[in-house]
């Protein structure tokens, strides 16, 4: 019966267009060989400022898709009926439906709204409240990058690969946190978010920050200068700096850090191996070939 079913041949997967259950994921896109180096975090906005506990499961798109999210218009607009539009799990081979469903847990509090709880965010520069999808793609639009306040323990729960998936595709560059998961803050790394650690005693409340400012974070431009728990300093719009403590915690999470992501770094190292093999088979022949004409030539003789 397999046998008989029509697939195409190709070495490559052929993306289908029309699925919504299966999308190209844009992790590889615009990818470069050569690790192109830390990236800066300037005069981000704020998309989302938490309180504690911020769990994995407030994060990462997980249950049924509400009808009036961003994923469900995706949806629609494809020609999905709502009574087909299943569960953010059964999607979850599609990006574009899994960035809509980030941040959008119903219970979800953002201090940028002064205590409203759901799955909205205001975004800054207009002053609108909008779902965190629309205004992260309008920052992206608008060509700024976006951080996150959060209190301590953010990222605790289950392990979800898509608590950090999500953030970076809605271009989330940094996240300002008392503490992490240790999974989770492992995770951010390997997809290119810087976490950082307000230092003992502050957080964002005792040093006055309410969101609406502009971050800046010094990252030195070569990552063979950040060391794994340094501080780096954070400047805001309105004159205010504070320190805060880079949780790189290995040379490993630098590595990753220095490709962007810990797939490209995988892709990266891959394609070292094969060109390093590549190089040395041909050393073999070179050697193989100069071997027999050697043998050749005392034959000869």
């Amino acid at each position: 019966m397999w046998n008989q079913l029509s697939v195409p041949s190709s070495t490559l997967y052929e993306w289908d267009p029309r699925s919504t259950y299966i999308h190209e994921p844009p992790y590889f896109k615009n990818m470069s060989m050569s690790p192109p180096g830390p990236h800066g975090v300037k005069d981000a906005y704020c998309l989302l400022n938490f309180g504690d506990s911020i769990t994995t499961d407030h994060i990462s798109p997980a249950g049924s898709i509400h009808k009036d999210s961003p994923a469900a218009k995706y949806l629609m607009e494809r020609g999905v009926d709502r009574r087909n539009f299943n569960s953010y799990g059964s999607r979850r081979g599609n990006d574009e439906v899994m960035a809509r469903g980030t941040f959008a847990n119903i219970r979800i509090v953002n201090k940028l709204l002064k205590g409203e709880v759901g799955p909205k965010t205001i975004h800054i520069p207009s002053g609108e409240k909008l779902s965190v999808f629309d205004a992260a793609m309008r920052y992206k639009s608008e060509g700024y990058d976006t951080i996150i306040l959060a209190g301590a323990e953010y990222g605790s729960g289950s392990s979800r690969d898509w608590a950090a998936k999500g953030p970076m595709l809605l271009g989330v560059k940094a996240v300002i946190a008392k503490s992490f998961e240790r999974i989770h803050r492992s995770n951010l790394v390997g997809m290119g978010i810087v976490p950082l650690c307000f230092k003992p005693g502050e957080d964002a409340e005792t040093l006055g920050l309410t969101g609406h400012e502009r971050y800046t974070i010094d990252l030195p431009s070569n990552v063979s200068e950040i060391r794994p728990g340094q501080d780096i300093t954070v400047m805001t719009d309105n004159g205010k700096s504070f320190a805060c403590t880079i949780r790189f915690d290995t040379e490993v999470e630098l590595a990753y850090f220095d490709h962007e992501t810990s797939i490209q770094n995988s892709i990266s190292h891959i394609y070292r191996e094969i060109k390093g093999r590549e190089a040395m088979y041909h050393g073999y022949l070179e050697l193989l070939t100069v071997g027999i004409k050697h043998t050749t030539n005392f034959r000869n003789k």
